[in-house]
Order: C-alpha cells, then structure tokens, then sequence
C-alpha cells in the first residue's frame, strides 16, 4: 500500500480535511472574531505542512523531468535554463524589446505600444520532460514581427564546425495557429551565417535539423550561436513552449 494514501479510509480523510478548509473559508467573512483567530492559527500550521510536501513534491518532479533526453550519438545537449528550473523573476508584463527572462532568453519585437506578456509557468501534463515552460500572451500587436531569442552557451561553441549537424526540440501549443520558423545564428569575426527552417504548422512536438555543411563555415572558429524561434502574426494568441531541448551530432559521412 503506498504511503500517500493509498487506501479509501486516507481519500475520505483528505476529502473531509478540505470539506472543513472550504467551509471555514466560506463563513469568514461572518464569522466570530475569537473562533476566525483560533482558525487562523490552525491553517497557518495546516499550510506549513502543506508547503513542506509542494516544496519536497515540485523538487522531486522537477528533477525526473529534468532528465535530458540525448539523441543517439549527440556530443552536446542542452535545455534552457527557463525550462530547466525556476527563474526569477518569472515574467513581464508588459515585455519592452531586448527583454531578458532568465539567463539566456529575450524577446524581441518591434511593437510602438507592447500588449506582451512572457512569463515562466509549471509543467504539469503526464508526458511533460521540462518542468517549467514559457508562455506568451499576445493581445494587440502593431508591429511586423516578434522573435524569442535563445542564446547557446560557450559548450555549444566549442569546435563546432560544417561537420556538425544542431537540433532543435520543441514542444510548443497555441490557442490558434500561427506561422513559426526558427533560425540558427553562428557569429564568427564579422560574419553571421543563418539558416532559416518553417516548423510545420499545427504540430505540437517537431525536431528541426540544421546541418552546418551548407551553413558556409568553411572551418573557422564560431564565436556565438543564437536561436530565434520568429512568431508570424502572433496577435491575439497564446503561446505556450512547453519545452526546448538543443543537441548537437556529428555530421554522417557520404
């Protein structure tokens, strides 16, 4: 029998325990002075406990979850730290351009007035692998684009070269469609190669491929690498990217 009640005797009890929580709640506004204090002090210690088994519960979770799924031959892999663990502060509203959220990702747009909220929301699905998410709410939008920005870290950088092929997972869900494409930066000296791919739209879970043997390289030293995850139209919409994973495999022989 499991500890976290298992049993119908353990259900009941819960039930009950909140039947009374609810209905203390409900009455006081009306009720006596003395017996809303004696109340008051009860759920203080109820919620102390309460908050010991979230905390304990959202640790244990969010290290299960956190496990990064590596595909077969990857030398690198990485998930953001917004997806990976709490930030702080966990959002803005409204979001100017070149805002930050978290340490390695900022929102781009080129809006007059920003009706654009990003903040940071738990994962809570069953088939959920991060344990926080992003998401975004658009109401209007007067501009011409919005783009997520998603710095690499130093490791991602490191030799990489035209024998290299990045993967970009995602996990993103909108209230309508919209147009996404996502593009891979690679700074070396004064150049910035690019390569654009369209994620298909309406498909929830994608991996997208960028195989730097076309990207022009040409073997030298990449000093930074970006993601922008571009929204088309993004108006009235919410997004919400339940995960981002990037990767990085040796480019197969021909």
């Amino acid at each position: 029998m499991s500890f976290f009640g298992a049993s119908i005797f353990d259900r009941l009890a819960a039930r009950r325990s909140l039947r009374h929580w609810r209905r203390l709640a409900d009455g006081a506004a009306t009720a006596d002075l003395m017996d809303l204090k004696r109340a008051r002090g009860q759920a203080a210690q109820a919620r102390r406990e309460v908050d010991r088994l979230l905390h304990a519960a959202d640790t244990r979770i969010a290290g299960v979850q956190a496990a990064l799924p590596r595909p077969e031959l990857a030398d690198w892999a990485w998930r953001p730290e917004g997806w990976r663990q709490r930030i702080s502060p966990a959002g803005q509203a409204p979001v100017q351009s070149g805002a930050a959220v978290g340490g390695d990702v900022l929102l781009y747009h080129d809006c007059g007035t920003s009706e654009i909220a990003l903040r940071q929301v738990r994962n809570r699905q069953e088939d959920d692998a991060a344990p926080w998410a992003m998401q975004c709410d658009v109401f209007g939008f007067d501009g011409t684009y919005m783009s997520l920005v998603i710095e690499l870290p130093p490791a991602a950088v490191e030799g990489l070269g035209p024998g290299h092929v990045l993967r970009l997972d995602t996990l993103i869900e909108a209230e309508k469609p919209v147009e996404i494409f996502a593009r891979l930066n690679l700074r070396h000296g004064p150049n910035t190669e690019q390569i654009v791919r369209e994620l298909p739209p309406g498909v929830r879970r994608i991996g997208t491929e960028f195989d730097l043997a076309h990207s022009g390289l040409n073997q030298r030293r990449v000093e930074r690498a970006w993601i922008d995850l571009i929204f088309g139209r993004p108006e009235m919409n919410q997004l919400l990217l339940r995960d981002v994973v990037l990767s990085r495999c040796p480019r197969a022989e021909l």
